[in-house]
């Protein structure tokens, strides 16, 4: 398993457009091949940061799903409300242990989504 974790900076104020394109993109990313789970992160410093984090079985899988249409008209709109380049850092993963019963953040949608994990290691 390979871990991707990209650092982003948001113009100001597109910071909720940016979290719904963005959750459009994860939800997308959850019907992939390879898929294993990913989450968004939001700096309690600094409202326009973010930190994507993306775990995949291979990187093949994660470069294939780039290739795909939808992926390409996500990039399209969530780069036009971004401050700087992303930066990326792959990692391979050396321990993954995730609690049953997750559920997402306040930026979810109302409800939330639960969708259980399982204990992973590599």
């Amino acid at each position: 398993m390979v871990t991707i974790v990209t650092d982003v900076e948001l113009k100001e104020g597109a910071e909720r457009k940016w979290d719904a394109v963005m959750r459009s993109r994860m939800t997308g990313a959850r019907t992939q091949r390879g898929w294993v789970g990913g989450q968004v992160l939001r700096s309690e410093e600094d409202p326009t940061k973010r930190v994507i984090v993306g775990t995949w079985k291979a990187r093949s899988d994660w470069e294939h799903w780039h290739k795909d249409p939808k992926f390409a008209d996500t990039r399209r709109q969530l780069d036009e409300l971004v401050s700087r380049p992303a930066e990326q850092r792959w990692h391979d993963v050396v321990l993954d242990v995730r609690t049953s019963g997750a559920t997402s953040g306040p930026a979810a949608p109302k409800g939330g989504s639960k969708r259980p994990s399982k204990k992973r290691t590599a």
